[in-house]
């Protein structure tokens, strides 16, 4: 705000912008001590209470807060652009100068190029830096400089592909050269991309279908799970009565015995669970409010499906009417009748509710993937890495939880440009037409010195290529996200325990967190 009063010190207009109005601007940045005390809970629920480390919980807690107040710039970019006119389609009087709305926009555009610089910083440096010295931890070993050292030399690999990119993305005739750090972002973008068609995509179907099923009756599992332990511990006993004789055991009897004992084992985990949730005075709660979480399912699916129908007319839109992969797919403004982008501009007249619900979509998004991961657990190929589980995540499984959702954020702008194309590119814009009482919305046919498009719209389609990558990756999302629909209707309800004891569990995931 300090640099538009530089711009007119003199103008008593300035104070449109700086007054009431403008401070609701910054209203998602207003909001910090929120962002944190939820990363915080959030990180402090899942983490490990019995392997915890402060280095890798403050990692995590600033990654993931750093990743939540990025997905909050795009709504603010949108309104700054808006912002700059009246209703009837003329400049306010602060911004009708085009030093002024250039200052803001390159304002805007060094936020977005910030918070970037630190997502990279994140995820070439501190994130591997920190998951490497934890990795190297020895509970013998208490030579914290050669931890640090191990560390480094392992992190040192994530540097030179951060260097390598900006030196491919480098462009030589600039002094201040964010082409570099354009093209480092685009392609850190790609892997977000994947992250997305894999865990935001079934996190979308499988959230609010978990909500409308609900869990299993506890009364009922814990009978179940009695019987199951009568049933191994008879097994179990009919094997055993086979070396009464001292005979002993043939190989394949010693090792269903082994596996019976271990099902054994697991099945009073389960019990011991059951019980401690029985007591728990949130299950209680949790029953009381299941009419709400139906309601609230029912909402979650019509909002994923409003989602899913937009983004395929908005690809189908870029497949009839573009130029095709040479230019990236790219269009400007729509063909087709977009329903979500119709709906914030019906939201227009009403102050401030287009603005309220672009910033709803960017939330949901981020919310549905944290979603998906926590169901999913952390891949790599076929290879489940780590679990997302209340209380007995490892630091590790957080630290790539946090990474994941950096990589997410930064394609959210583009997921939610394909989903509302015109309105990310313009807001609420209006223009006159041909210098007559007739006001338009802003679009691909507006004047050049009539309309301001946001930042976010300049930097996603910077390089073209990679604008066609992602318009592959959206048709993979919607592929994606009707699989995972199908495969969450087919499941039944799942249990009330889920997640906390599996047959499975290894090194690679925490061991049960003894209550």
């Amino acid at each position: 705000m300090v640099s538009l009063h530089r711009l007119d010190s003199t103008s008593h207009t300035i104070l449109d912008l700086s007054g009431v109005s403008s401070r609701g601007i910054w209203t998602p940045f207003g909001f910090l001590e929120v962002i944190l005390a939820f990363c915080w809970v959030y990180i402090r629920k899942y983490q490990s209470h019995q392997d915890s480390e402060v280095i890798s919980t403050i990692t995590a807690i600033c990654a993931l807060a750093v990743a939540l107040i990025t997905s909050a710039l795009l709504p603010v970019d949108i309104f700054l652009v808006s912002f700059m006119k009246y209703p009837n389609g003329t400049y306010k009087e602060w911004a009708a100068n085009n030093e002024t709305r250039g200052q803001i926009e390159d304002t805007v555009l060094y936020g977005y190029y910030t918070l970037y610089s630190i997502i990279l910083f994140c995820v070439f440096f501190w994130i591997p830096f920190v998951y490497f010295y934890y990795e190297e931890k020895d509970d013998d070993n208490a030579n914290k400089c050669l931890q640090v050292k191990n560390a480094l030399k392992y992190t040192i690999g994530f540097i030179i592909v951060c260097a390598a990119l900006l030196l491919i993305g480098w462009d030589w005739n600039m002094s201040l050269n964010l082409a570099a750090l354009s093209f480092s972002i685009s392609s850190l973008t790609l892997i977000g991309m994947l992250a997305v068609i894999t865990y935001t995509a079934y996190g979308m179907s499988v959230l609010p279908l978990n909500l409308i099923k609900g869990t299993r009756s506890i009364a009922y599992e814990r009978l179940e799970n009695t019987e199951d332990i009568e049933e191994v511990e008879h097994q179990i006993e009919k094997l055993k009565s086979k070396c009464e004789d001292g005979r002993p055991l043939s190989m394949r009897d010693r090792r269903n015995l082994q596996e019976l004992e271990a099902k054994l084992q697991v099945l009073h985990r389960r019990g011991r669970h059951l019980e401690i949730v029985e007591r728990n005075c949130c299950t209680k709660v949790g029953s009381a409010l299941r009419p709400l979480k139906i309601l609230l399912g029912v909402f979650f699916v019509l909002v994923a499906l409003l989602f899913i129908v937009a983004l395929f007319i908005s690809n189908l839109d870029k497949a009839l009417h573009s130029a095709g992969i040479s230019s990236g797919f790219i269009i400007f403004g729509t063909n087709l009748t977009n329903p979500l982008n119709e709906l914030l501009l019906a939201l227009q007249p009403v102050f401030p509710l287009d603005y309220v619900l672009i910033t709803v979509i960017t939330v949901y998004f981020v919310f549905t993937s944290m979603a998906g991961i926590r169901n999913m657990g952390i891949w790599f190929f076929w290879m489940r890495l780590y679990k997302i589980r209340p209380r007995r995540t490892r630091p590790q499984a957080l630290l790539f939880l946090c990474m994941i959702l950096l990589l997410i954020v930064l394609h959210t702008s583009y997921m939610i440009y394909s989903l509302a194309p015109q309105y990310v590119m313009y807001g609420s814009q209006k223009y006159l037409l041909n210098q007559t009482a007739v006001t338009r919305i802003c679009d691909a046919d507006a004047p050049e010195d009539q309309c301001t498009v946001t930042r976010s719209y300049l930097f996603l389609h910077k390089f073209w290529f990679f604008s066609t990558i992602y318009y592959f990756g959206n048709w993979a999302f919607i592929v994606v996200f009707l699989i995972g629909l199908i495969i969450s209707c087919c499941k039944g309800k799942k249990s009330v325990i889920e997640g906390e004891v599996e047959v499975d569990d290894s090194d690679m995931s925490d061991d049960e967190y003894v209550h």
